[in-house]
């Protein structure tokens, strides 16, 4: 038995999630063998799931994305770094109420790259989601060496809002190790950095873009990729409408552009780093799981990718979550062949949200009396 769920935001980490799930497993069949391996997609939590997966957990302090000192971890084995941008830039370092849409910075992103350098890793895989801003990455630039500077000569603000002022672009000073590093982007999100599907008009909205804000900050990025265009060359606009450059209000592209990052799909990358591989093999039964079951799902979100590579090896998956919001010919598509949603015993999300530990519990008791008794 496999469980390999991802978290329940909100309301669990993936790692609550897979031990809730054994014990009401166990509670059925007590002595049933049980491998956890939570899952990650790049997003907030990816750090989390290295951890257990066997990284080591490393602490550094970093800018936030209100320009407040932070504290934010990143995963090291050997030579190999997870690093999350949400650690260091991403909404949940808000205080609650509170956006900065305009503002809000990346340059502690850059600091926790540089920090895993700095301990010797020559793979990285960047997880980028969750975030609080929308500045194209150009904090998590500046934090590693390249100069943006308006009018005056001076650097601009931070923010997205801020690039509209930008005048010339120098990215020669960026750390020279990333020419030796081998950095991913892991990112669920393949959007590109501006227009109608860019990283203002998709996500801006949930980090508390108004209409108005959209469109300031969509203008501002672009203008920076035609300011890019002048220092570096036709590098520029490529990177801007390549996949994964509107991930994580457009650090994405910060990493394409100045990192030379190449792009994956979050969960691919994050199912190999953590080791899913040797464990599925080990797997009679697989539960994957997320808060919501939904269409974002079947769009490279954890559960899915799960599913995919489990379908392929012929394992029967079986999901649990907060609420179900698939058919079961959708669900049956992706290769989960039956979902357990706790909304099924609460429907009150209400109760339901704060309530999961022990009704993710009575969920997998229902599994091992389905599939395993």
């Amino acid at each position: 038995m496999l469980v390999a769920a991802d978290k329940f935001k909100g309301s669990l980490t993936a790692v609550q999630v897979a031990e809730r799930v054994t014990a009401g497993l166990r509670r059925v069949v007590p002595e049933l063998e049980v491998e956890t391996l939570p899952v990650a997609d790049g997003g907030d939590g990816t750090v989390a799931a290295a951890v257990a997966a066997g990284f080591e957990r490393r602490e550094v302090r970093v800018t936030g994305p209100l320009g407040e000192p932070v504290t934010a971890a990143y995963a090291l084995r050997g030579q190999t770094a997870v690093v999350e941008m949400a650690e260091a830039s991403g909404l949940q370092l808000l205080p609650p109420g509170v956006f900065a849409p305009l503002t809000s910075t990346t340059y502690g992103s850059g600091e926790l790259l540089r920090a895993a350098l700095d301990a010797g890793a020559r793979t990285i895989v960047f997880g980028v989601g969750g975030s609080a801003t929308t500045d194209g990455g150009a904090g998590m630039l500046a934090a590693l060496g390249g100069r943006f500077l308006d009018a005056s000569g001076e650097p601009v603000g931070p923010g997205g809002a801020a690039l509209a002022d930008l005048a010339t672009a120098d990215l020669s000073g960026l750390d020279p190790r990333f020419r030796d590093v081998d950095l991913t982007l892991a990112s669920d999100v393949d959007n590109p950095l501006t227009g109608p599907k860019g990283a203002p008009a998709v996500y801006g909205p949930q980090k508390g873009a108004s209409p108005d804000d959209v469109a300031t900050l969509d203008a501002a990025l672009s203008h920076f990729v035609t300011v890019l265009e002048k220092a570096i060359g036709p590098k520029a606009a490529e990177c801007a409408v390549a996949p994964g450059a509107g991930g994580a209000g457009g650090i994405g592209y910060g990493a394409l552009v100045g990192l030379d990052a190449s792009f994956r799909p979050g969960i691919e990358l994050m199912l190999e780093v953590l080791g899913f591989a040797p464990a599925l093999a080990r797997a009679t039964l697989v539960i994957t799981g997320e808060g919501s079951l939904d269409e974002q799902t079947l769009h490279g979100k954890a559960p899915a990718g799960v599913a995919a590579a489990a379908r392929e090896a012929g394992i029967d998956v079986v999901a649990v979550c907060g609420r179900l919001a698939l058919p079961q010919q959708a669900l049956e598509t992706a290769g989960i062949r039956r979902a357990y949603p706790l909304s099924d015993l609460e429907p009150d999300p209400a109760k339901s949200i704060p309530g999961a530990g022990p009704l993710l519990e009575e969920v997998a008791a229902n599994i091992a009396r389905d599939f395993l008794a």
